[in-house]
C-alpha cells in the first residue's frame, strides 16, 4: 500500500508527530507491503532511497512510531523488535524455528478474557495471543532430514 505525502502528515498529525521525510520512507517501508520487520530489514528497504541513513535512525523512528500508536510492536518477548502495520487487535503464530510471524485474526480465537485479578496497580491495555509453533516451511524441513 502506498501513502501520499499528505495522508503521511494526516497520520502524523493525528499521533502529534512532526512528518519528516525520513519518517515518511521508513513509515512506507513498513506499510507498503505486508509483514512484521525487523529494524535491519526496514533499513536495508530504506537506504536505497535515503543511502545517508543510519540503522540507528530506522530503530529511532520504529519506536517512535510505536510509542505514538502509528504501528504495533509484535511479539517484543521473543528476540528483537517486530513492527506490525495492523493495527487492528489480531494475534500471531510464530514459528519458533524461523522466528517468521504469521497474523491470526482475533475471532478465530473466540472470545478471551481476562480470568482474576490484575496484579495491583497494573492497567492492561491490549491483549495479544503468540500461539508457538513450527511453519510448513520448516515442518517440511525437518521431515526431511
Amino acid at each position: 500500500m502506498r501513502i501520499s505525502h499528505e495522508e503521511f502528515r494526516d497520520i502524523c498529525r493525528k499521533h502529534n508527530l512532526a512528518a519528516t521525510h525520513q519518517r515518511q520512507i521508513i513509515f512506507q517501508a513498513v506499510v507498503a507491503r505486508h509483514g512484521h520487520y525487523a529494524p535491519e530489514e526496514v533499513y536495508e528497504s530504506v537506504r536505497h532511497e535515503i543511502p545517508s541513513i543510519s540503522l540507528a535512525t530506522v530503530y529511532k523512528n520504529l519506536h517512535t512510531f510505536v510509542q505514538s500508536g502509528m504501528l504495533r510492536e509484535v511479539s517484543p518477548h521473543h528476540g528483537s523488535l517486530r513492527v506490525d502495520p495492523r493495527l487492528e487487535p489480531h494475534h500471531h503464530l510464530v514459528c519458533t524455528v524461523c522466528k517468521a510471524i504469521f497474523d491470526i485474526d482475533s475471532d478465530a480465537l473466540g472470545p478471551i478474557k481476562l480470568q482474576g485479578r490484575l496484579p495491583q496497580g497494573f492497567r492492561a491495555e491490549r491483549m495479544s495471543v503468540d500461539i508457538l509453533g513450527t511453519c510448513s516451511r520448516c515442518s517440511s524441513k525437518t521431515k526431511k532430514h
